[in-house]
């Protein structure tokens, strides 16, 4: 079969059409489909001179991509908490006055070692182990054993 000027342009223009519309479909489809994102593998953390904590106070850290609420609640005690509510992952905040762990948005309320105990939250805030090396508080996240 012999192939004319016709059906060599037809095909040409065949050719590039598919091309073209590859060429749009692709990027909207990569966009459409999100890349794999990987977690950063933290296992500890330095936060900072314990004389930077003054008592009875708080401060929120990033833990890997985890927001972490280290608590001074004595001169001696420290202690690390998940930040994020457990009932739809608001970041919670330490009540100076009360010496409890409040979720603002639906009043949720936690004691310092995590346990919910008003609200609506289902289950206590998981928790960091904190240790004191030279000085510096460390923050360690503690093995799940399941």
């Amino acid at each position: 079969m012999k192939y004319g000027r016709r059906e060599f342009i037809n095909t040409l223009l065949g050719a590039g059409g598919i091309g073209g519309l590859a060429s749009i479909l692709y990027p909207v489809f990569q966009f459409l489909v999100p890349p794999e994102v990987t977690e950063p593998q933290v296992s500890s953390l330095k936060v900072g001179a314990v004389g930077d904590f003054p008592v009875n106070s708080s401060k929120i850290v990033r833990f890997g991509r985890v927001p972490v609420i280290l608590i001074r609640s004595d001169r001696d005690t420290f202690k690390a908490l998940a930040a994020t509510c457990t009932h739809l992952d608001c970041i919670v905040q330490y009540n100076q006055a009360r010496k409890q762990i409040i979720c603002a948005c639906h009043n949720g309320v936690y004691d310092l070692s995590g346990k919910n105990i008003s609200g609506p939250p289902p289950k206590p805030l998981a928790v960091y182990s904190v240790s004191i090396v030279d000085d510096q508080v460390m923050i360690t996240q503690e093995k799940d054993l399941a």
